[in-house]
């Protein structure tokens, strides 16, 4: 999947229109250095040269050098960002996972009234463009009530220190964790205000899938044997629904939630552009304008690394919950 995935991005990132030398230069620049440019980039070479070497590249974990900028490498560019997109997306999952399992569960209970508005929630808010809910949120809550901040990870001038240990500085580049080792709780805060917009209107979208996946399993597991003979003993509904129901309806559940992840990850582009959030997905765009092939085939190449091994994961996890998996 991963090699499909790049021979696609190399063949379409050199078939657009674009130059990345041409980039550098106002228009009539000298063709000599122009020609000296592209020999240093190795544009020069045959295209089927430049995917063997950049695949030898990668299979030494070398993600090749920047052709924008400084031709800095780009595998720290890519770590460098990739923090501010982890920590985005670990809210929205937080925010996915609460609303879409409370909600699943609540109408699968309920039935009736409540139940059919949890379906048209769940089919709604998955259609909406989280752009379009993101606009909104920073419309409402941002400027009408001034209440949440709209852009950015932290306030002007602040940058948590993360853990210091015998004068040394230790940083991960998640600003929440950074903050809690360092022991700042006004940083804390401001990250986490800085955070509920984007990861709201990301996680709300997503929470879409698991109101529908929920929902489904529950009333499912709702009809099972152990569950009448829960009922049977008395128990409180509550506690059959959430003790019994639920625990055994997570299942599956668990493989949409590990897929969900690996798809925000890769998904949180819009979002972190609308909110000028500096991580992979901003980074992308950028590399993308400046046709930084390297840089835009190593992005895609990490993501993918990322969503095979959290499948991967998911794969392992659910066969050690399910017992009857591994038979």
């Amino acid at each position: 999947m991963i090699m499909i995935l790049l021979s696609i991005v190399f063949i379409i990132m050199r078939v657009l229109p674009g130059n990345p030398v041409l980039l550098r230069f106002e228009k009539n620049a000298d063709p000599a250095l122009i020609a000296s440019f592209t020999h240093q980039l190795g544009l020069d070479r045959p295209l089927y040269v430049q995917y063997v070497d950049y695949l030898w590249g990668l299979l030494h974990g070398n993600f090749g050098t920047s052709m924008a900028g400084d031709f800095e490498p780009v595998g720290p560019q890519i770590l460098s960002r990739f923090p501010a997109t982890l920590e985005l997306t670990f809210y929205a999952f937080i925010v996915a996972v609460v609303v879409g399992v409370f909600l699943g569960a609540f109408g699968a209970r309920k039935g009736g009234v409540p139940d059919e508005g949890v379906k048209v929630f769940g089919i709604l808010i998955y259609a909406f463009p989280v752009f379009f809910l993101g606009m909104i949120l920073q419309l409402v809550f941002g400027i009408w009530i001034h209440l949440l901040p709209v852009s950015g990870r932290l306030g002007a001038g602040v940058m948590p220190t993360g853990l210091s240990i015998d004068g040394v500085q230790y940083q991960t580049g998640i600003y929440t964790l950074d903050s809690l080792l360092s022991g700042n709780v006004t940083e804390f805060i401001d990250a986490v205000r800085h955070l509920i917009l984007p990861a709201t209107a990301l996680g709300l979208v997503i929470s879409g899938v698991f109101v529908r996946m929920t929902r489904a399993n529950m009333m499912e597991t709702m009809r099972s044997d152990f569950v009448t003979a829960a009922r049977a003993r008395g128990l409180n509904e509550k506690t059959v629904v959430y003790s019994y129901a639920l625990r055994n309806a997570m299942l599956p559940i668990v493989t949409i939630m590990g897929l969900q992840f690996a798809i925000l990850l890769s998904g949180a582009i819009l979002t972190e552009t609308e909110f000028s959030i500096l991580g992979l997905g901003t980074y992308l765009i950028d590399r993308v304008n400046f046709r930084d092939y390297t840089a835009v085939q190593g992005t895609v190449v990490f993501l993918a690394l990322l969503i095979s091994s959290v499948s991967l994961f998911v794969d392992i996890l659910y066969a050690y919950l399910d017992p009857r998996v591994r038979l």
